[in-house]
């Protein structure tokens, strides 16, 4: 669901300069083919969260999935080596950095994917103990205190519904409250002499108001004195201003200085893309802004003593994400990927210029000559606005070899298909289908016009937007126009069962991955740490309720799944809390009374996204087995299989 506050992606504007459109290019494909991969060896990838410092900037501490599931690693920044510092077999661990003043670490985990997120804190003599202890508690790690001797969290033990404020003393590790949130409100961060608290409240999914509180005497001062959304983005290393970025008047997202003795404010940088985030460093050196640029982060970091811009090291195709500036403000980290290679870990020191590629993500046994780099293209929808999308175009596409193709739709409402490596869109471009990722109206990355353009509209336009694409990609001379399908997850998951049920003879396939298929019961059941937005939520959505429940039922695609007409594939976590298991148990239930064909794969040890990679390979590899039987073999061209599918079901 889309919420910016929290959970989902940033928004910008809808106005593209003619030097910013792109055309896609139907040239004559002369290259031979590719070599086909195995999704086993697509997911033999290996993928780096994380990246922080020790404390004498000689290693990196990372969270990596190389046996499977995500354990903590330490990587030598010398020599490249990496020691494996934890062993979970069960549950993936996501490190949240080291203790300070020891090599101890603390690490979050949840159970099977239920986000229900505790902190734990790993001694280097091999024992583990769990910091935050409640049955149904989620923590969030949030920072270290100045001194560095406190850990501050946020933890909903007192009230499941909203996360109240923790300190634990290191050593000690006992918890001690210092703010009790009894209105719903989100932590965005704490000045350093921790004076300053900043708590932001949801209005709608697009518009917050963002507060300073004084912990010292209670008093509130709003920052947000018009209707927009707001942003915390830290404070001055002397605590005097405090930075946010808004798009207060705008359709952009900026950034901004507040004074907060005197309450003046001055921007401090602005573009005519999303200002996604910024930071400073540690002594305030250089500040790190990332910008959300057609699709993919661009980033700028500026050296404050100087007023010049940091020159970074020419990646080719690959695009740095983010940075994170070690306390020295020698080194810098920074993941850098691209559509064809999973992020690898650098670190480039800034004085002597030196850059150290330290993992080699990409599986040795795939050439990244053999995929494909992502486009930018826009096409217009079905009332003439311009609709953004990243497309992927299979090496043997020509129109002497059509191909099939498959409209990609991302989760959300309001996330956003950016440019960068996903393991699935590469597998099935490597197997011959074309794939247009779309960015709907109401996605974010473009203007907070376009964000709002489909709320209490939803299976309606953006619906409409993702059949104009389908049309994009109809037109071309290599594309099989009578093989297109459509799949998506969450959000996008959806998306292809509303265009299943309610466009029915669009598209030929449809590939739901744990997607919403009764707004009533996922607007009634979601989970109790998101009720602090829950209002936003109801109004961009609706609210079940009351008289929106008569909306909400029209556009459920469970109550009108007798609609659909041709095969769909479904695939859920059992434990996911967003989407529960009953919305793909039901419309399976459904559609298969209807004689076409269903496949289901229900993991019973995953959320709301698949993690392990012995699922992730089970469930893209049938992925393309379907794909392969219903939209570029003949299985969707047969008509009424009951017996057949008794026996399937």
């Amino acid at each position: 669901m889309k919420f910016r506050l929290t959970y989902f992606l940033l928004p910008v504007i809808l106005t593209f300069s003619c030097g910013q459109e792109t055309e896609e290019k139907e040239t004559t494909n002369t290259e031979s083919a590719p070599e086909l991969y195995t999704i086993e060896q697509f997911e033999s990838n290996t993928l780096y969260n994380g990246g922080y410092f020790s404390k004498d900037e000689s290693k990196l501490l990372v969270s990596s999935n190389v046996t499977g599931i995500y354990n903590i690693y330490e990587i030598n920044i010398a020599d490249q080596s990496k020691e494996q510092i934890t062993n979970s077999t069960e549950e993936s661990i996501f490190v949240e950095g080291y203790v300070p003043g020891t090599n101890d670490i603390i690490y979050s985990a949840d159970k099977g994917g239920d986000e229900l997120d505790h902190l734990y804190l790993l001694s280097r003599d091999g024992s583990t103990t769990e910091l935050t202890t409640g049955e149904k508690e989620k923590a969030n790690f949030y920072r270290w205190s100045e001194d560095e001797k406190s850990m501050i969290y946020g933890s909903n033990k007192r009230d499941p519904k909203y996360f109240d404020v923790y300190k634990m003393e290191i050593g000690k590790w006992e918890p001690e409250m210092i703010y009790k949130n009894e209105d719903g409100y989100f932590f965005e961060g704490i000045s350093h002499n921790e004076k300053y608290m900043v708590l932001a409240k949801p209005i709608t999914t697009s518009e917050n108001e963002l507060y300073l509180l004084n912990t010292e005497n209670g008093k509130m001062t709003e920052i947000s004195k018009n209707k927009g959304s707001y942003r915390s983005s830290g404070f001055s290393n002397d605590d005097k201003h405090f930075f946010y970025r808004t798009d207060d008047g705008k359709e952009f997202m900026y950034l901004k200085k507040y004074n907060i003795e005197t309450g003046e404010e001055e921007v401090v940088y602005e573009t005519n893309w999303d200002v996604s985030y910024s930071y400073l460093s540690k002594n305030d050196k250089y500040r790190v802004t990332g910008i959300n640029e057609d699709g993919k982060i661009s980033l700028v970091v500026t050296n404050n003593e100087t007023d010049e811009k940091v020159d970074f090291p020419d990646f080719e195709d690959g695009s740095v994400r983010y940075v994170r500036i070690s306390d020295s403000e020698n080194k810098m980290m920074m993941p850098v990927g691209s559509s064809k290679s999973p992020s690898d870990l650098y670190v480039y020191n800034i004085e002597n210029e030196e850059l150290t590629k330290l993992t080699n993500s990409l599986n040795d046994e795939i050439d990244a000559s053999d995929l494909v780099s992502a486009e930018v293209i826009r096409y217009k929808s079905f009332d003439g606005t311009e609709i953004p999308a990243i497309y992927y175009k299979p090496k043997v596409a020509t129109e002497d070899n059509k191909v099939p193709a498959l409209v990609w739709v991302h989760g959300g409402p309001g996330g956003q298909s950016r440019v960068g490596y996903f393991s699935l869109i590469q597998y099935l471009v490597n197997h011959g289908y074309a794939i247009l990722a779309v960015n709907n109206r109401g996605s974010s990355g473009y203007g907070k016009t376009f964000y709002k353009m489909d709320d209490k509209n939803h299976g309606d336009k953006d619906l409409k937007d993702c059949i104009w694409g389908k049309k994009w990609l109809a037109d071309k001379s290599y594309i099989d126009a009578d093989r297109i399908g459509i799949i998506g997850g969450s959000y996008g998951g959806y998306m292809t069962m509303a265009a299943m049920t309610f466009a029915p003879e669009e598209f030929d396939v449809g590939v739901n991955i744990f997607g919403v298929t009764n707004w009533l019961r996922t607007l009634k059941s979601i989970p109790p740490y998101w009720e602090a937005q829950r209002e936003a939520l109801y109004t961009e959505l609706g609210d079940p309720f009351s008289e929106d429940s008569v909306r909400l039922r029209e556009i459920s695609p469970l109550f009108h799944a007798e609609n659909v007409k041709n095969p769909i594939m479904v695939l859920q976590g059992a434990n996911d809390p967003r989407v529960l298991q009953v919305e793909s148990d039901e419309i399976v239930e459904e559609v298969r009374k209807n004689g076409v064909p269903v496949e289901y794969v229900l993991f019973e040890d995953e959320g709301h996204g698949f993690v392990k990679k012995e699922n992730k390979i089970e469930g893209y590899g049938k992925i393309l087995d379907f794909l392969n039987t219903y939209l570029k073999g003949d299985g969707a061209k047969v008509e009424n299989e009951p017996e057949q599918m008794k026996a399937e079901g």
